[in-house]
């Protein structure tokens, strides 16, 4: 199974794509690779989709790409991956559905160039359907050797792409101290992140248990929250190396640019700072930008470019968080492209 291609490289004009299928290892399958959260409610909303093509813009391990295909036939995925970890799962995966399957390294930034890049696999199809799993995956945290976590020693790389653009320890290298501590106060660590910044700078950590003893030497033990006290730092540093505000902001505006109209715009977020930005843009794209008083109704002309499914967020039922503690931080927001 692992010998099939999705499409051969001549067939697409991306350099991006992926030979996964040729390559993928048996050891990365999708059982140890990522439970994907909120399956059921994705599965759902896209199987009522017609015929045409599913974006997975975070593909991982594929493991909401075979849900959607095995439950829909009238539906193909083109999967997107900046990791060559989450190709490679997913290739194994996905290997089934070959023929309904193209998946690309590329950031979900690149949704617009990956799709115009790739006309023949769509086949003249519309695309019916974006996902977006934001954050790490359960793999990226569980593989010590990524330097995501700071349950194990490892070299503070922290990239997606490891190949490619500096790592976390670099990163500490020439970051001034005030933008250190004010990207942790946007990920939620108020209190301390003067003294942790100050702490972090002057020792200059190479491995994932330095910057963990920097973090611990500037927060007394008495004011120490519940949960440890390097999360919302090793948070802060990830979304930074990776630049995945920028990145957000950019692939939500992508998505809606290669949605068809009738298309449907699903993205799960993990933490606020991630869905208060999904929640302003699509906010903005409900409403067309109008910054009209709501008493006096719109009189500049705006024009929505979505309905959004319902003001807050979907959550996880608590069956699933059962099966799935991640599962409890997960926030579905869902919008459907007008129909002009």
């Amino acid at each position: 199974m692992r010998s099939l291609a999705i499409v051969k490289t001549d067939q697409v004009s991306s350099s991006a794509v992926s030979s996964v299928f040729k390559n993928a290892r048996p050891q990365m399958a999708q059982d140890n690779y990522h439970q994907p959260v909120l399956e059921r409610e994705i599965v759902e909303l896209f199987t009522s989709q017609p015929a045409g093509v599913i974006v997975d813009a975070t593909l991982g391990g594929g493991g909401h790409a075979a849900a959607i295909l095995s439950s829909a036939p009238q539906l193909r995925v083109l999967g997107i991956d900046r990791d060559p970890d989450a190709r490679a799962a997913a290739g194994e995966r996905l290997a089934p559905f070959a023929a309904r399957v193209l998946i690309v390294d590329a950031t979900f930034a690149e949704l617009t160039a990956v799709v115009r890049n790739n006309t023949g696999f769509l086949h003249g199809e519309d695309v019916v359907g974006v996902l977006m799993d934001l954050g790490v995956s359960s793999h990226q945290l569980d593989e010590s050797s990524r330097g995501f976590s700071f349950r194990s020693d490892a070299p503070l790389d922290m990239r997606m792409d490891p190949t490619k653009g500096e790592t976390a320890a670099q990163f500490l290298s020439h970051i001034d101290q005030h933008e250190f501590a004010r990207l942790m106060r946007a990920n939620g660590e108020n209190r301390f992140a003067g003294s942790i910044a100050k702490s972090v700078l002057e020792r200059q950590p190479q491995t994932t248990n330095e910057l963990t003893e920097a973090v611990e030497r500037a927060v007394p033990m008495a004011a120490r929250r519940r949960g440890h006290v390097a999360t919302r730092v090793f948070q802060a540093l990830r979304i930074a190396v990776n630049g995945e505000e920028e990145q957000l902001t950019e692939g939500l505006d992508a998505a809606l640019d290669v949605l068809a109209p009738g298309g449907i715009l699903a993205v799960i977020s993990y933490h606020s700072g991630e869905d208060r930005v999904v929640k302003s843009v699509l906010h903005e794209a409900a409403t067309g930008g109008c910054k009209c008083p709501v008493e006096l109704g719109c009189v500049c002309g705006a024009v929505p470019r979505v309905t959004v499914f319902k003001a807050s967020a979907r959550l996880a039922s608590a069956g699933e968080i059962e099966r799935n503690p991640r599962a409890r931080s997960a926030r579905l927001r869902i919008a459907r492209k007008v129909i002009s």
